[in-house]
């Protein structure tokens, strides 16, 4: 380990603002957990850490800033979807989903039937009712049977996409690729899971062969990834097809409008549609939502009109016979107009991956109400004009509008096709927040602008990301039918990567019956490989580019994910042993000085090592020590009373001490760094008691009769012994426990305690208080991971170049903490990894 240059950025002790009338929940402790590193020692000498001397510098400006992404309150940690599930807000959040999540599918009958059309001549009555056929049963069988009554209730605790499914998984077998699971992790309430009895040993099979395979869990991440980046591929694709395919309505009715024309006002479109984003998908929906009931009014009113006045008998498509006899009459040209069919289904991932935004039954509601149904008309009535019009197929549905109704329609449409954007331009920002607090992207600035929901957020570096991609598609394909060939591999690949991951769920946790879960893949799988295959064939159509967005973002994020293993099994192997802290003693070899020093490490267990650069670097140390480690575990949310994990670290007389503090991938660190001091000293002055409580009944050797007149437990929990009891984490107050449905442990009455112990508690405490009163600090270590001389070319490119690349520009720690600048004390180290 290489260390660099101590950077100090005037670092100062800043004067707590704790002692301010502000009151906090009381909160979980749980320190029973001691890892062989952290032994305690119940020694109460040494109490020479505590001089005269105390070092108070200039005091920080008072800021109320973030520890992580920039945000704007949000009333309540909880999951949204367990609000409210009455009537009429299911309702409201169901017409919102239309101004959301459905654009995208809504749009598709600007360009599917021609698409379709362009590569199978219409010739008899066979061509139209067999391609419509093969539109309705798609749409039936994937978004309808697929995704509303299948993959919707793999959610997990409402939030939908690939990671979510992945970190439904991880939580069962432990397969991610970081190594930081702890056993206290699985005590989180939102964090069980029905558990397979031993009986069900195919369950445990599967369990057990992923977690002991390192080869099974790379692909899993790396299937995740891939369905990930696709996502973001379909976030570019989406709005540049949606929105030029409504404005070329205008090249058959103004003279002289062209494909230039075209291009430029579809430009200027999507730089409209993405400078709106940051106002938030809460007030766009609201305001497209609308816009989109309106459209699919239109869709439905002009699908009735079609087939009423041209060909009513367009109805016998319900005949899936009709499939049969596309494909015999028309072959290799009908397996290539597959390409164009699947169009039809475009944004149905977005269902999934949207459904963070809003809950489960207001997506299932607004699809089968109102998206099927008009969809379904607005196919017949398509059919039924091209049954007496077969060589209007290329502008089949603006010249199936009745003509006195063309420029209300079109108008109607593009604000439609801005709208179809806006549902895989949500589903990109859930997806890539939820790969950042994976660890599997490297960190951006994430604004949450919805003070009601959580999952509704912007990221501005993606959003203007996506906009200068979309600009670049419009204007070098400069048609939708190219770009038609791309979107299909993008849409089609998503739904592979959930196909395969909901079987794997439907295997490991729901433990469907054997020929249940393998009808899923074979129904559903099958019908999406016959798919891909046809739309692989335009690979050198316009088919590559979304193959080189997968390929870019999974390149970006398995780089960011493999580096930041690498630096954390650095950190593990090179962690500070027992031994030479002991050896230190308990001034750790320097100068003790009132105050709270909290340094940011990685490490749920152990010593980091830039514990061993600040000692170097720095004249003295603060009086009392917190390790902090930021952890996020595969979980929504993880309520705030469960939020931190301590544990002592090195002899009492050491003042040293572990927080692990546990965050969901989709919670909001949004306290300031005052309001969060002062929960972290809190919670330690909990832990300190329970310490200290636990420590007497040991001594006292109490019989297990004793103690359960000294401990309140739960009806759940009576049978359990002492050991498990103590398990559990602390929580002061009635109220909360029965809203967590956990059992408690009140403190023991004084008359257990020795008089030493009260003592050394009362002494421990009032330290605490004296280090409070100081000030924190935050200690940071600046971190640069370099690979060993010896590994392979490979790895020290994507090391010290590719991973290297991504930190330098990504979300500093720094700005992560948004902590005064006199407030941090930063030093400088190398990782070899």
């Amino acid at each position: 380990m290489e260390v660099g240059g101590v950077e100090e950025s005037n670092a100062r002790l800043l004067e707590s603002g704790s002692n301010e009338g502000s009151s906090i929940e009381s909160r979980w402790v749980d320190g029973s957990e001691v890892d062989t590193m952290e032994v305690p020692a119940w020694s109460n000498e040494g109490r020479e850490g505590y001089g005269s001397v105390r070092r108070r510098l200039l005091k920080g400006p008072k800021r109320l800033n973030s520890l992580d992404v920039e945000v704007m309150a949000i009333a309540k940690s909880q999951d949204q979807h367990s609000k409210d599930a009455s009537l009429w807000p299911t309702l409201a959040l169901a017409f919102q989903t239309l101004g959301v999540v459905y654009g995208d599918m809504g749009t598709s009958p600007l360009y599917v039937f021609a698409d379709v059309f362009s590569k199978v001549p219409i010739e008899s009555d066979v061509d139209v009712l067999g391609a419509l056929s093969l539109v309705m049963y798609t749409i039936a069988l994937i978004p309808l049977a697929k995704y509303v009554f299948v993959v919707l209730k793999a959610n997990d605790n409402g939030e939908g996409g690939t990671f979510a499914l992945y970190s439904l998984i991880c939580r069962y077998a432990n397969v991610n690729m970081l190594p930081n699971r702890q056993p206290a992790d699985e005590h989180i309430s939102s964090f069980r899971l029905k558990l397979p009895t031993p009986e069900m040993k195919r369950a445990l099979n599967i369990k057990e062969t992923l977690e002991k395979s390192s080869s099974l869990k790379t692909f899993l991440l790396l299937l995740v990834l891939l369905g990930t980046s696709m996502i973001i591929g379909d976030g570019i694709l989406t709005p540049a097809i949606s929105v030029m395919s409504a404005i070329s309505g205008l090249q058959g009715e103004i003279h002289g409008f062209g494909t230039n024309s075209v291009v430029l006002v579809s430009i200027v479109v999507l730089v409209a549609l993405f400078s709106i984003q940051r106002f938030g998908t809460s007030k766009v929906g609201f305001m497209f939502a609308p816009i989109l009931a309106l459209w699919f009014f239109c869709l439905g009113s002009i699908g009735i009109y079609n087939i009423v006045k041209h060909d009513i008998m367009v109805l016998r498509a319900i005949n899936p016979a009709f499939i049969f006899y596309f494909f015999k009459k028309n072959g290799k040209k009908a397996w290539s107009a597959l390409g164009g069919c699947v169009l039809c289904i475009t944004g149905a991932e977005a269902m999934f991956a949207d459904l963070g935004h809003f809950s489960v039954p207001a997506i299932q509601i607004a699809f089968t109400c109102v998206v099927f149904p008009c969809l379904l008309l607005a196919y017949m009535g398509q059919a039924a004009f091209l049954l007496k019009n077969p060589t209007s197929y290329a502008r089949v549905f603006y010249d199936s509008v009745p003509g006195s109704l063309f420029w209300p329609v079109f108008v109607i449409a593009t604000l439609a096709a801005m709208i179809a954007s806006q549902a895989m331009i949500s589903a990109t920002f859930s997806c890539v927040k939820q790969s950042m607090a994976l660890g599997c992207f490297p960190r951006l600035k994430i604004i949450h602008t919805s003070r009601k929901f959580m999952g509704q957020i912007y990221i501005p570096v993606i959003n203007w990301f996506l906009m200068v991609m979309c600009i670049v598609v419009v204007s070098i394909f400069q048609s939708t039918t190219d770009i038609a060939n791309a979107y299909g591999i993008a849409e089609v690949g998503v739904m592979i990567v959930s196909t395969t991951l909901v079987t794997l769920v439907m295997l490991l946790i729901w433990q469907t019956n054997l020929f249940w879960a393998f009808c899923f893949p074979i129904a559903f799988g099958s019908v999406e490989l016959i798919y891909m295959s046809s739309v692989l064939s335009k690979i050198f159509e316009g088919g590559w580019l979304p193959l080189a967005f997968a390929t870019f973002f999974l390149s970006v994020m398995y780089t960011w994910n493999y580096g930041s293993v690498l630096k954390y099994r650095s950190e593990v192997q090179e962690k500070i042993s027992l031994d030479l802290m002991l050896e230190l003693g308990s001034n750790l070899g320097t100068v003790r000085v009132p105050g709270i020093g909290l340094l940011y490490n990685e490490l749920v267990q152990g010593i980091p090592s830039v514990f061993l650069q600040f000692l170097l670097s720095l004249p003295a140390l603060h009086s009392t020590i917190v390790f902090v480690c930021i952890k996020h575990v595969p979980i929504p949310v993880v309520p705030q009373e469960e939020r931190f994990l301590f544990r002592r670290v090195c002899p009492k007389d050491y003042h040293m001490f572990r927080c692990v503090a546990r965050y969901g991938y989709k919670d909001v660190r949004k306290e300031d760094h005052h309001a969060f001091e002062q929960l972290l000293i809190e919670s330690l002055e909990k832990f300190l008691r329970k310490e200290a409580q636990e420590t007497t009944m040991e001594s006292s050797n109490l019989t297990e009769e004793d103690m359960d007149n000294a401990l309140v437990k739960s009806k759940d929990s009576d049978n359990n012994n002492v050991a498990e009891e103590l398990r559990i984490p602390l929580m002061h107050g009635q109220n909360s426990s029965e809203e967590t449905g956990t059992s408690i442990t009140e403190e023991a009455p004084t008359s257990y305690m020795s008089l030493d112990e009260d003592d050394g508690i009362e002494y421990e405490l009032s330290a605490l208080r004296e280090a409070t009163a100081s000030g924190c600090t935050y200690l940071l270590g600046h971190g640069d991971v370099r690979a060993k001389k010896n590994s392979l070319f490979f790895k020290k490119l994507v090391i010290n170049y590719f991973y290297a690349f991504l930190r330098n520009n990504c979300r500093g720690g720094t700005a992560n903490m948004r902590v005064p600048h006199t407030n941090i004390i930063q030093v400088g180290m190398t990782y070899m990894v």
